[in-house]
């Protein structure tokens, strides 16, 4: 774990230095999501946080496979039954 001070700009603006940037694997120009945590900013790069949001949502997924595909296909029961 790496833990530094950060100043606050008069603009808003901080600066996330070279060694922190380089242990969170991001580039110049690396985009990160912000989030507000009981009052702490989280800041982590776009490829983490889609990976958290897809683990969060795999416990709810029916089953392994296309889900447009089981769509169409419980459709297409539905209309031969009718």
């Amino acid at each position: 774990m790496y833990q530094t001070h950060i100043t606050l700009a008069a603009n808003g603006r901080l600066v996330i230095p070279a060694q922190m940037r380089a242990e969170m694997g991001l580039p110049t120009g690396g985009r990160l999501v912000a989030r507000l945590v009981d009052g702490a900013v989280i800041l982590e790069p776009v490829d983490l946080a889609v990976k958290r949001a897809q683990a969060l949502v795999r416990d709810y997924a029916t089953a392994p496979g296309n889900v447009a595909e089981e769509l169409i296909r419980d459709r297409r029961a539905a209309a031969d039954h009718e």
